[in-house]
């Protein structure tokens, strides 16, 4: 496949026995008003009767197989990708709208090596901050991010973590990007109750742990960083209302 028939956008999904996440991730795919991009989809080798619908699937590229954990099934994604952005929609996950991917399109004409957005999650608008403050962990969901696939393709997930891989890959894909594009649209519903939120410390242990390998703080910002973090944390579980008023107005 030479370049320049090669789709704007490679959408890699994630799946293990999640059949219905699929289902929902999979029409909120077809309904987008471009058909500029490809679909990945990395099954760890589901018994949950999600093979059954894969010829339901008919545009998909399907890799099933067992794998070591959802960053090692993300990479096998990149390795296969052809298209000029990489976005991350795993099985339960939805785009914004059915104008979603059309309207990024129109920002890659300059070719950003990075364009991010918003994300609706609980019925709320999530307005992301700035990638400048990525020490302060993930400025927006990890499905509201194209990645150029020039850049990615060199880079891989660390499969020694658990939850903060995509932090980390991120951190080091902003130092290597020139042109980085901020969308201010939704770009994703995002499924609630993954495993970054219920095993919220794990992963502000493993943010720690990448910033500090990766110097981008000293000893003493890096735990207060954390701190706040988990300050925020809190405000979300127990005064969820005042959490989203300050989200909506960041």
């Amino acid at each position: 496949m030479s370049a320049r028939d090669w789709p704007s956008f490679s959408i890699i999904t994630i799946t293990y026995n999640n059949r219905e996440g699929l289902r929902k991730t999979a029409a909120s795919i077809s309904s987008q008003t471009t058909a500029d991009y490809e679909w990945i989809i990395i099954d760890g080798n589901s018994h949950d009767g999600t093979r059954n619908d894969f010829s339901r699937y008919g545009i998909a590229h399907i890799i099933c197989e067992p794998d070591k954990g959802i960053y090692d099934a993300m990479n096998k994604g990149i390795k296969k990708a052809q298209g000029d952005y990489i976005i991350f929609m795993n099985a339960g996950d939805m785009f914004a709208n059915n104008q979603v991917l059309e309207t990024i399109k129109s920002y890659t004409q300059s070719r950003p090596d990075f364009i991010y957005g918003d994300a609706i999650e609980d019925n709320h608008h999530k307005k992301a901050r700035s990638h400048k403050r990525i020490n302060w962990g993930m400025f927006t969901h990890h499905q509201a991010m194209f990645y150029s696939r020039e850049y990615l393709k060199y880079m891989r997930y660390r499969p020694e973590y658990k939850i903060a891989a995509d932090y980390d890959l991120t951190m080091k894909f902003l130092r290597r990007s020139e042109h980085i594009t901020y969308v201010p649209t939704a770009i994703c519903v995002f499924e609630t109750g993954g495993i970054s939120q219920t095993h919220a410390k794990l992963g502000r242990d493993e943010q720690f742990k990448s910033r500090r390998q990766n110097k981008s703080c000293g000893l003493i910002a890096n735990h207060m960083i954390r701190i706040l973090q988990i300050v925020r944390y809190s405000l979300r579980q127990y005064t969820p209302r005042f959490y989203w008023r300050l989200t909506a107005t960041r």
